[in-house]
C-alpha cells in the first residue's frame, strides 16, 4: 500500500537575519570616510584643489550612481515598474552598486520590507519608530537616516528578494559588490590622472568624484527615508506618513515625490502633478523609446485622481482629462 503524500505548509521564512560578523565596521567606514571628505570639502576647495575636471567627473559619477539607485535598484528591481533586456538590467545593477549602499539583493530586500511595514512595527527605517513627540521624532530621524544601517539584523534576502538572488545574471553583481566598490572609488582617480596627466589630478578626482560624490549620493538617498516621511506635503491618501518634498526633487532624480510612490509603488513616474520634475521617469521614457525598457507601468490619471485627498487638485495631474458629461436621455 502506497501512502499519499501529505501536503505540509511551507515553513515561514524569517523577516530578518543576523548581520555578518564585521559588517558594522565595514558599514561604519563607508559612512564615516565619505562624510569626513564632505567636511573637508570647503577648505580643500578654498586651497585651490578643485578644478573643472573634478566637477565634471563628480557629476558624471553622481548621475551614474544615483540613476542606478533610482531607475535600477528602486523602480526596476524592487517594484518592477518596467522590464528590460538582460544587458540593461545588469548595467543598472552595476550602476546602482557604485552608490555603495549595499549589494543589489540586500538593497531590494530592505526596501521591500520597508513597503510591507511602512511606518509600522517592522519597518527597517521609520522615523516614527520611537513615538510622535518632538524628541522621539528627532531621534527617529537620525535612526531613519543612518542609524538603521547598524542594526544587528538585516532584512532577509530569502524572504524579500529571492527573485534577485536566484537570477543567474544578477547574482554575480551582488557577489562581486566589493570589487564594484573598489572600482567606483579608484576609477575617478585613474580618469583624473589621465585627463590632467598628473598625480595631483588623480588625487583631487579621488577626493571629489570618489569620496565626496559617494557621500552626497548616500545622504540624498537616506533623506528619502527620513525627511520624506516627516516633512512635506501629502496630496495622496496612503496608510503611512510618506510625504512629497520638492527641495530634494533634483538631487534625488525625482525620488522625493515620495507620497505618490507610497500611494502607487509600482508606478514608473513619481512626480505625477504638473511642475513636479522627475528625471528618473524621463530616463525611463527615453529607455522605452530606445527599446531598452518595455511594459512600463505609467501611472493612470483616473486611478491617481481617486487617491487625491483634495479632488480640486485633479487638474494638476499629468494626463488628466475631465470626464465627458453623460449624454442626456432623449
Amino acid at each position: 500500500m502506497t501512502l499519499a503524500p501529505v501536503d505540509r505548509p511551507a515553513p515561514k521564512r524569517p523577516v530578518t537575519e543576523p548581520m555578518a560578523r564585521g559588517m558594522r565596521t565595514t558599514i561604519g567606514l563607508f559612512v564615516v570616510v565619505p562624510l569626513v571628505a564632505v567636511v573637508l570639502a570647503i577648505p580643500v576647495a578654498w586651497g585651490g584643489w578643485l578644478g573643472w575636471t573634478d566637477v565634471v567627473l563628480a557629476l558624471v559619477f553622481y548621475v551614474i550612481a544615483a540613476g542606478g539607485i533610482t531607475v535600477g535598484f528602486h523602480r526596476h528591481f524592487t517594484h518592477g515598474s518596467f522590464k528590460a533586456p538582460t544587458w540593461v538590467s545588469v548595467s543598472l545593477a552595476i550602476a546602482g552598486s557604485t552608490a555603495v549602499q549595499g549589494s543589489l539583493e540586500q538593497w531590494v530586500a530592505d526596501h521591500r520590507r520597508h513597503h510591507a511595514r511602512s511606518d509600522e512595527e517592522g519597518d527597517p527605517h521609520s522615523p516614527w519608530r520611537f513615538g510622535t513627540s518632538k524628541r522621539a521624532v528627532a531621534k527617529g530621524l537620525v535612526f531613519a537616516h543612518v542609524g538603521w544601517l547598524f542594526d544587528g539584523q538585516q532584512s532577509s534576502i530569502e524572504r524579500y528578494a529571492p527573485d534577485i538572488h536566484a537570477h543567474a545574471a544578477l547574482r554575480p553583481v551582488s557577489r562581486h559588490f566589493p570589487w564594484i566598490v573598489a572600482a567606483t572609488i579608484l576609477l575617478p582617480a585613474v580618469l583624473g590622472g589621465l585627463i590632467t596627466w598628473s598625480w595631483a589630478g588623480a588625487l583631487t578626482a579621488l577626493f571629489w568624484a570618489g569620496l565626496v560624490r559617494i557621500a552626497l549620493v548616500h545622504h540624498v538617498t537616506w533623506s528619502i527615508n527620513s525627511i520624506c516621511h516627516v516633512f512635506g506635503q501629502r496630496p495622496f491618501v496612503t496608510r503611512d506618513r510618506s510625504t512629497n518634498n520638492r527641495w530634494l526633487a533634483l538631487p534625488s532624480l525625482g525620488e522625493s515625490w515620495h507620497n505618490l510612490h507610497h500611494a502607487e509603488p509600482t508606478a514608473a513616474r513619481h512626480g505625477v502633478l504638473r511642475g513636479q520634475v522627475d528625471l528618473s521617469a524621463l530616463a525611463i521614457r527615453t529607455m522605452e523609446r530606445l527599446g531598452m525598457a518595455r511594459d512600463v507601468r505609467w501611472p493612470s490619471p483616473a486611478r491617481l485622481a481617486a487617491k487625491l485627498q483634495d479632488p480640486a487638485m485633479r487638474r494638476r495631474l499629468r494626463g488628466w482629462k475631465e470626464p465627458e458629461p453623460a449624454a442626456e436621455l432623449s
